[in-house]
């Protein structure tokens, strides 16, 4: 709700939405992430992603009030915890530093303000882990059992992610090599997206957490509610989407199939893995779908503030 009232989802010190004035309230939002089931769910599951997401809100609405501080601590801890959101490092020093001119309303150096908060997040980080190795007995063999897992992939069991049934067709010999490939090609989205849409940072935030709810070797469904928590906030891009059915459509239809396959693969005993990999693709497609449209909502939206005598008109392909 901290973050819905900031209206930063509208409105940066770079740029002001034309549509600002259609918006869901704070309390719409809070109830729609709440009360979703895919929060729900992630309730029920007892996930850690649960902390996870708790701490990229934090470092997300402490960014939007200029606690920048703040921000970098919570980041740290949802990057001790599943390691992907230290991705999320440039898109939210960027919201930090936007909120703090909007805020304050004064000018500063935006490489000695970057690599303070860099500095920052390099210190959590390592606070972290050093009481991680107090704790486990002062031993750095919890480094293989949780970074290691995630960057190397030695567990393929299925889930809603993309990674494990393509390592599992894969040859030894090709495996480091689409690591890398795979990694790489999950890392150059925070950096892309942070230029090309440096005037909406939070909203950069928002589609790599969609991003990373499709694209990270071990996704699950607390990764798509955390992107489905976040999406409210641009009630004024809705109009702005073209396939909006087909891709709500395409999600409900993965959600409610996607059990009934994996029961059949593993439990009865009537399918295979075809099944259960066929409707995660399904699902993958739906919330590619969404973040696509999303990203050209947004791209539309900065294009007729530039030229508002386009605004409302179709485009067409020539």
């Amino acid at each position: 709700m901290r973050i819905a009232c900031s209206g930063a989802s509208q409105s940066s010190s770079l740029f002001t939405s034309s549509r600002k004035g259609h918006h869901y309230s704070s309390i719409a939002i809070g109830s729609a992430y709440l009360f979703n089931p895919f929060t729900i769910a992630t309730c029920l599951g007892r996930t850690t992603g649960t902390f996870t997401n708790c701490a990229i809100l934090h470092a997300i609405a402490h960014a939007v009030e200029g606690n920048s501080s703040k921000a970098m601590l919570a980041l740290s801890l949802a990057s001790h915890l599943s390691l992907y959101p230290a991705l999320l490092l440039p898109s939210l020093v960027l919201l930090c530093y936007d909120q703090r001119k909007v805020l304050q309303q004064k000018e500063s150096d935006a490489s000695p303000f970057a690599i303070r908060l860099i500095t920052s997040f390099s210190i959590c980080t390592a606070w972290f882990l050093v009481m991680s190795f107090v704790v486990t007995g002062q031993s750095w063999e919890f480094l293989r059992s949780t970074y290691g897992v995630r960057l190397l992939l030695p567990d393929l069991t299925p889930n809603v992610g993309l990674w494990w049934y393509f390592f599992i067709e894969m040859f030894d010999s090709f495996r480091s090599f689409f690591l890398g490939v795979f990694w790489i090609h999950l890392g150059c989205y925070g950096g892309g997206l942070s230029i090309r849409l440096r005037k909406q940072p939070l909203f950069v935030i928002t589609t790599l957490a969609g991003i990373f709810a499709i694209f990270q070797p071990y996704p699950s469904i607390s990764d798509a509610a955390l992107y489905f928590a976040l999406l409210p906030q641009y009630r004024h891009l809705f109009p702005l989407m073209r396939y909006t059915f087909l891709a709500v459509a395409t999600v409900l239809y993965a959600t409610l199939l996607g059990p009934a396959f994996y029961f059949l693969w593993i439990y009865a005993g009537s399918g295979n893995a075809n099944f259960f990999y066929a409707i995660t693709l399904v699902w993958s497609l739906g919330l590619s779908i969404i973040v696509a449209e999303g990203l050209f909502a947004a791209l539309r939206d900065e294009w007729e503030v530039e030229r508002p005598e386009m605004k409302d008109k179709d485009i067409r392909q020539i």
